[in-house]
Formats: C-alpha cells, sequence, structure tokens
C-alpha cells in the first residue's frame, strides 16, 4: 500500500526542461518546491482539482503550469491580482489562486495587490518571500534585509540609500476587506506542516466565497544566498523570522461587505446602456470597400476621440468589420491626439495603423508629425482653417478644406470633426451620409446637440457638392 505519493494535483511528468524530463527548474534547496507541494496537497485533500484556476506570473513561479494540473493563467508581471480579480468575478465557482514573488508582488506589482486586498476580492494569494530576485540573479527585493547583499546592493541594503524591507502582511493589515493574514515559514519540518495548515485555511476561505485570503511564506534561495541548503533554513529561522515575525495577522469568520456581482443585463438594457449601439435600419446595399487605414489627428478638444469611434460605429453598422484605436498626448485639452480607424470587409489582426491611406489633419502640427508616413496613392484631408501650409508630396491626394469655418458657421465649432468625417464619407464611399445622419443622435450624450451636429453634416455635404465634388468622388477616388 502507497502512504505517500506525489499529489495527483500535480502532472505525471515535469516537462519543463523537455519531454521525459521528470526534475523541476527549481535550485537545490529552494523553498518553491516545498510550497507547490502543500498547495498541491491541499488541492487534493478538498477534492477542488477540477474548480483551481493558478495565476502565475513573472518570476521563480512563472512555469507554475508544467506542475499543476489545474486551470493556469500565465500573467503580466505583478498583475496576477488583476487578472484573478476577472477571473473571480467571471467564473463564480472557481477558486482562484495568485502565486507571487516578492520582487512580484511587492515591487511591481505593489498596486495591483493592494487594490485586490482592499476590495475583499475572492482569491487566496501566496506570497513566496525570500528577500531576493530569485528568477533574474539576485536582485534587491522589496523585502531584501538591510544590510543584505545582492548584485544590486554589493555592499549591504541600507536604509538611507535603499530605503527599509515592506512588510507586506503588516501593510495589508491595515486594510479592512482581508478575511485572512498570516506569515508562515519553510524553516524546519515543523515549520512546514504549520505552513500547510495556512495553506488549508487559505483554500477553504475560497471554498466558503469568504473574500480575500493572503499567506505569506518565508523561503529560502540558498543559491543566490550563497548558502549551502541547511545553512538557508538556519538563516531563514535566525535572521528572517525577526524581522518577519511568523504569525496569525487576522483571521475572520465573518467578513466584511465586499464586492457583489453586478446585475446581468438583458439585450435591451446594455442597448439602453450604450446607446451607440442601438439597433437602427441601414439600407441594404451590399458593397465591398477598399480597406481603410484612417488617421485622425488633431489637438485636444477638437473631437478626435470621439470621431474615431463615431466612424468606426457608422461603419459597423453597414456590415463592415472596424477598429478604433487611441492615442492620447500628454495633454487631454490643448496637448496633440490621434485615433487609429481601420475599417474592412475582412477580420482585422491589429487595430493599429502606422501606415494610414487615409490622414484627416485637423490642425498644422498634426501635419507636420504625420504627412510622411501616408502611403503612396492615400488620401489627406487637411483643416486649411487652422493649416496655413500645403502638403509637401505629390504622391497624394491632398483635400483642403476649411473644416472649422464651415461647424463655426453652423453654431459649433466642436462639430468641426463631424464636418471632417462627412467629407471624408463623401470622398471615399467607405460609409454613407444617412448612416451618418442615423448614428449621430445615437452617439451624442447631449441632445440639445443633436440638431447643430446634423446641420454640420449637411453644410459639409453642401460645401463637397460646391467645391470637390468634380475633382474628389467615390468613383473618382476608388
Amino acid at each position: 500500500m502507497v502512504k505517500h505519493a506525489k499529489p495527483k494535483t500535480f502532472y505525471d511528468t515535469f516537462e519543463r526542461r523537455g519531454p521525459g524530463e521528470k526534475n523541476t527548474t527549481y535550485c537545490p534547496g529552494c523553498g518553491h518546491g516545498n510550497a507547490h507541494k502543500l498547495i498541491a496537497e491541499v488541492i487534493e485533500e478538498l477534492g477542488i482539482q477540477d474548480r483551481v484556476i493558478f495565476h502565475s506570473p513573472v518570476g521563480c513561479s512563472v512555469f507554475a503550469y508544467y506542475y499543476f494540473d489545474t486551470g493556469n493563467i500565465q500573467c503580466s508581471h505583478g498583475r496576477a491580482p488583476a487578472v484573478a480579480t476577472g477571473v473571480s468575478r467571471a467564473r463564480d465557482n472557481a477558486i482562484v489562486i495568485s502565486y507571487q514573488g516578492d520582487g512580484d508582488l511587492a515591487g511591481i506589482g505593489m498596486g495591483a495587490i493592494m487594490h485586490a486586498a482592499n476590495r475583499g476580492e475572492h482569491m487566496a494569494v501566496f506570497f513566496i518571500n525570500n528577500a531576493i530576485y530569485g528568477m533574474t540573479g539576485g536582485q534587491m527585493a522589496p523585502t531584501t534585509l538591510i544590510g543584505q547583499k545582492t548584485t544590486t546592493t554589493p555592499f549591504g541594503r541600507t536604509p538611507g540609500r535603499e530605503g527599509y524591507p515592506i512588510r507586506m502582511c503588516e501593510l495589508l493589515n491595515e486594510l479592512q476587506a482581508p478575511v485572512y493574514i498570516e506569515r508562515v515559514s519553510l524553516g524546519d519540518a515543523a515549520r512546514i506542516m504549520r505552513a500547510k495548515r495556512a495553506v488549508k485555511q487559505a483554500l477553504l476561505n475560497q471554498v466558503h466565497k469568504k473574500g480575500f485570503s493572503f499567506v505569506e511564506i518565508l523561503s529560502p534561495c540558498p543559491v543566490n544566498w550563497k548558502m549551502a541548503p541547511i545553512e538557508a533554513r538556519k538563516w531563514l529561522i535566525e535572521t528572517m523570522e525577526p524581522l518577519f515575525p511568523v504569525k496569525v495577522f487576522r483571521n475572520i469568520e465573518e467578513p466584511p461587505a465586499k464586492y457583489e456581482p453586478p446585475k446581468v443585463l438583458s439585450d435591451e438594457e446594455l442597448a439602453a446602456l450604450f446607446s451607440a449601439t442601438k439597433e437602427i435600419e441601414i439600407p441594404a446595399t451590399p458593397r465591398e470597400v477598399e480597406d481603410q487605414y484612417i488617421k485622425i489627428a488633431g489637438f485636444g478638444g477638437q473631437g478626435v476621440m470621439s470621431a474615431g469611434v463615431f466612424l468606426a460605429n457608422c461603419a459597423i453598422k453597414e456590415g463592415f468589420n472596424a477598429t478604433w484605436l487611441p492615442s492620447y498626448g500628454p495633454e487631454m485639452r490643448g496637448g496633440t491626439a490621434n485615433a487609429s480607424v481601420i475599417i474592412s470587409n475582412d477580420q482585422i489582426g491589429t487595430p493599429l495603423v502606422s501606415s494610414p491611406n487615409v490622414l484627416i489633419s485637423m490642425n498644422a502640427p498634426s501635419l507636420d508629425t504625420f504627412e510622411e508616413t501616408v502611403v503612396p496613392g492615400g488620401l489627406v484631408i487637411v483643416n486649411s482653417s487652422l493649416v496655413p501650409r500645403k502638403l509637401k508630396r505629390e504622391d497624394v491626394q491632398a483635400v483642403y478644406a476649411p473644416v472649422t469655418e464651415i461647424a463655426k458657421d453652423v453654431g459649433l465649432i466642436a462639430a468641426a470633426s463631424v464636418v471632417a468625417l462627412t467629407l471624408y464619407a463623401c470622398i471615399s464611399g467607405a460609409v454613407q451620409i444617412e448612416t451618418i445622419k442615423k448614428v449621430i443622435p445615437l452617439s451624442l450624450k447631449k441632445k440639445s446637440l443633436v440638431d447643430v451636429n446634423l446641420k454640420a453634416v449637411e453644410a459639409a455635404v453642401e460645401y463637397y457638392q460646391k467645391n470637390l465634388k468634380e475633382e474628389f468622388s467615390y468613383s473618382t477616388h476608388r
């Protein structure tokens, strides 16, 4: 009879190093192996293997998906709690685990862990504290001790130069929402058994949907500490534990108020919430259009971003595929900004437009920035009200129109972007004028501005008919 065996939560073989290899990636004496085994054993004991979704970010935990036969998500550096939040809220029955190291959680991921804890998200966080960056070569971590030597503190960490070690349990214990916070150690066999009880408590809290649980695990890193494994365990007990006391900080039976899932909305309610997605009748005119890679650029306040969204919505309503990608300058208003829009009959692989075949330039700096990026034969619409110069290139079609003046004449300068898009629609044929008119009432939050924007459309069409139609039309442009 087999009394001791590898937990079934683990894969039969660990093939990180290649097919058929059975060894792990962890260094001799590393505490990650102990922590992994404790978690795997508790998952098996609780019978929750098919419900567990394991989140592991960058660091020594990065290859957890080679070991745990559970749901696994590889996360960006420090962002495991953010990803785990989404999973927890979307999968009510999931047992959500975030497994992170000290550099990952207390360094680049400090914001993510603090806000997840403060919201009381349903997850169990296992925080491996070995006081150093292990995977990347032994640099100083947020938890590195005063006087401890690392590759980036070769003479030892000092408070005046690098600050003090961060104690995460103490920090999180100041928050109201977490239900369970404990620090344990892997210093010896007795401590490891106590650590297993903490792991089990954290996962039981997930089974019972109690809220946010945090277990900090003091773990040896012999290679980067430059110690033998036995010496490293002794140093862990004698040097780390006095600074990072092993104890239960919090274990709340009745958790405080926490996140409540949002109401599930019907299609009609969603349409009312996102008014631009309401169904409108568009004349059935099956057609194809040359792929449009559009860059709309201007200064903050000209409605560049809104124009991009509006154009993409019009294209979608006509049955095309469309994407919108914003790019803000250093200021929201007065600074430069641009939006990328793609309109296509086919699926779109990326929303990024680096070489547009259409440029709508609302001011001079935008023309200066993007003129050279337009592909030969492309279309450039210039707001001549604000752009004093002509194009330097002769291999593109240039349209000069007093966009701002047209908008001003109808009574709303802010409608300049609508004027520009209308001119673009007239010239390219990518979207129909009737579609623009029908989408405007659905897109504007201020219903009092609907009429003046519709007047801007009519004024732009009139300007096109009088000044541009003979030279620039859909048929000739195509």
